[in-house]
């Protein structure tokens, strides 16, 4: 199977050579720096397009551009302001970068680089920063994704996420290297791939380095574990603000974070719930028919899900209730309503179970939802949703809308199978629903973390909860993070807040999360030092926004009157904290660097590694460009409509059909003063090929 997109004349993907990371773990905060090197190694200019994955709640903060030996840092600017200068800056010759998150869903981004002369070399610099998700076996977990797997859009659809699937190696290579520092010593570092030696720096063991072994091919995930002495100890950073920003603003105060671990009585934890409903819905698209990882003996991903759902299965308490729904392009379920759970129903549903396949086409997701909470709950019966996908869809925010909407009579459970599964996707449900996220990419920690999931699940409900403050006179606090929706036993829970004024000599602060249990009042309290920490850099406050970023999009997509504002405040916030999202971008423009541009550029666009490219990944291939086609930048628009005229021509029937003159005519009226060239493109491909 051939690379899919354009590639050189050889058939050769360009012009992304390797990427170099370094990665800064400060106790549960990583800092990562990836250097991407392009080569153009064309005749002519070029420009690439490389769509690729980022952690779901990663802030972006740094993007610059290296050619020769002129560096170029990006500014954060409105989108659709970002997007015109850089096409005003290629149709003009000039080098120019652009990097924005997915509309559709925020763990994938798209860099544009524009206009690279033949021959020459650029290095691209990424930084981000996001937190370390903590492990059924109290680690940490760091991920840098290498797989995006290909977003289904559902039928009906124009939104649409496009990722370059390569039926190979990728032609570029990983190096990384892991610095760790923590106020508690560090146990030990394990890694899905293979590790140099683990080099400590001091003789108490609070920092130390390792790399990644060389040679490593960028073709799965990079997942490390990180063991400290005492992680579950709740905890406070507390970081110093710029003095040069705004004053009142978020980046000129200080900004804390709290990590808090709730410990409940242990009389209410000994009488865990033995009622519930369990609904388990398991996603049997043609995708789940995919291996789940690059090595020997890995499953494929139905299997992995049928595994996951039958040790649950067998785990569910006398006298619950249960059901099982499949989906794919439609849905269906083992009984009609829930069933209570006795040996009959469990023997009946086991065997069911193993006979389920990756049979039922594309990912629509939503459907099935919403039958489910459509039906009415059980009384003394708490719904308990466990979703099992590889997360492919395109409309992730839209489900997440679906499931934040009857969070108050379910929790969700999300379970991602196989590498590349969307992040934002799975922690979204699970966030949104009041439940708990995991990914199961093997099958050695898959017992763990299903049977962690479950005792979520067991555990009672934790209500009215809320957070109260104590601080010293003169200091007010403005909380930045959403009010709790969810406790769980030992789990822990994230608090951002902006601190503002000065104490009177007062070093200390108290939080106080309060909560009822089984109709039992409940507290958990940390004292922490109002002193900021030292060599934070300003990882804290820009976690800080992004928080405040996802907020303030969801407040906006449920429509209130003021979207306009919410909008506002949103591009406000992300141009002063040099924080991505959803309305802004990166924009880097090269103004000493002008050619003449003689006829079309060469566009390009830079695999993502899957190997397990196959029929069931082109289950619907036609609908897929022309979603790509309705994306807004006009320079999208015709490398879509150019790639479907590319398919045309390998095709028995017509792809594009009575829709081209639609197409064109949206396109036109999208255009941008940089349209020519691409509209020429276009005309030029269309030229070729009689059209009816």
């Amino acid at each position: 199977m051939e690379i899919c997109g354009l590639v050189t004349e050889k058939n050769e993907p360009v012009p992304l050579k390797s990427i170099s990371v370094e990665v800064l773990v400060q106790d549960h905060v990583s800092t990562v720096s990836s250097t991407l090197q392009y080569v153009n190694e064309e005749e002519r200019p070029l420009e690439a397009l490389f769509v690729f994955p980022l952690p779901a709640d990663a802030a972006v903060c740094h993007f610059s551009a290296k050619i020769g030996e002129k560096e170029i840092v990006a500014e954060v600017q409105d989108r659709e302001s970002a997007r015109d200068q850089y096409d005003d800056a290629v149709s003009s010759g000039q080098q120019a970068f652009l990097l924005e998150e997915s509309a559709e869903s925020p763990d994938v981004f798209r860099l544009s680089v524009g206009c690279l002369s033949a021959g020459q070399n650029a290095a691209v610099t990424i930084i981000y920063v996001t937190e370390l998700s903590v492990q059924d076996d109290h680690s940490l977990h760091f991920c840098l994704p290498a797989v995006l797997n290909p977003r289904y859009t559902p039928a009906g659809s124009a939104a649409g996420i496009v990722s370059e699937i390569s039926s190979g190696a990728v032609p570029y290579t990983l190096t990384l290297g892991v610095h760790v520092s923590s106020p508690k010593p560090i146990s030990k570092l394990e890694s899905n791939c293979t590790l140099g030696p683990l080099v400590f720096l001091r003789s108490d063991h609070t920092q130390a380095t390792v790399n990644l072994s060389p040679g490593h091919r960028f073709d799965k995930d990079f997942e490390l574990f990180v063991y400290y002495q005492d992680t579950h100890q709740p905890s406070a950073v507390v970081e110093a603000g710029v003095t040069t920003a705004p004053p009142g603003s978020l980046m000129r105060d200080p900004v804390v974070m709290i990590s808090l671990y709730p410990e409940f009585p242990e009389e209410v934890m000994k009488s865990l719930a033995t009622r519930g409903e369990f609904v388990f819905v398991i996603d049997r698209s043609g995708s789940m028919d995919c291996v789940m990882h690059e090595g020997e003996g890995a499953q494929m991903r139905i299997e992995s899900a049928k595994d996951t759902l039958l040790l649950l299965l067998k785990s569910l308490p006398m006298g619950c209730y249960f059901n099982i729904y499949g989906f794919g392009s439609d849905f269906e379920s083992f009984f009609p309503k829930s069933v209570e759970y006795n040996q009959d129903t469990v023997d009946q549903a086991l065997k069911r179970v193993k006979e389920m396949q990756a049979d039922m086409g594309g990912t629509e997701i939503l459907q099935p939802l919403k039958h489910i909470y459509s039906q009415p709950c059980y009384p003394d019966h708490p719904r308990q949703l466990f979703i099992f996908t590889d997360g492919e869809v395109s409309n992730t925010k839209e489900v997440l809308d679906l499931v934040k909407s009857h969070a108050h009579s379910h929790r969700c459970f999300s379970f991602g199978i196989g590498e590349g599964a969307s992040a934002a996707l799975i922690t979204g449900m699970a966030r949104e629903g009041s439940g708990h996220a995991q990914f199961i990419t093997d099958s050695d920690r898959m017992q763990p973390k299903v049977m962690q999931s479950l005792r979520f699940a067991l555990q009672p409900a934790v209500l009215n909860i809320s957070v109260d403050w104590t601080l010293p006179d003169g200091v007010t606090v403005d909380t930045l993070s959403p009010p709790f929706s969810v406790l769980f036993q030992g789990q822990r829970a994230l608090i951002y807040a902006q601190l503002k004024g000065e104490s009177s000599g007062v070093s200390e602060g108290t939080v106080t999360v309060k909560y009822s249990l089984k109709d039992q009042p409940g507290t958990n309290q940390l004292h922490f030092r109002l002193k900021p920490t030292e060599e934070t850099g300003l990882s804290i406050h820009r976690l800080a926004a992004r928080t405040l970023i996802r907020s303030l999009e969801q407040e906006e997509r449920s429509g209130p009157a003021d979207a306009e504002g919410i909008r506002s405040r949103m591009v406000e916030l992300s141009v002063q904290s040099g924080v991505s999202s959803v309305h802004t971008a990166f924009i880097a423009v090269n103004k000493d660097s002008r050619q003449t541009v003689k006829g079309p550029l060469l566009q390009r666009r830079v695999p993502t590694y899957d190997s397990y490219f196959n029929a069931c990944c082109l289950m619907d291939t036609s609908e897929t460009c022309m979603a790509y086609c309705m994306m807004e930048s006009c320079e999208m628009v015709s490398k879509g409509l150019c790639y479907l005229y590319r398919l045309n021509l390998n095709a028995d029937k017509d792809l594009l059909g009575p829709r081209r003159t639609l197409f064109f005519s949206w396109f036109l009226s999208r255009r941008r003063p940089a349209a020519g060239i691409w509209t020429k493109h276009w005309l030029m491909c269309l030229g070729r090929r009689r059209m009816s």
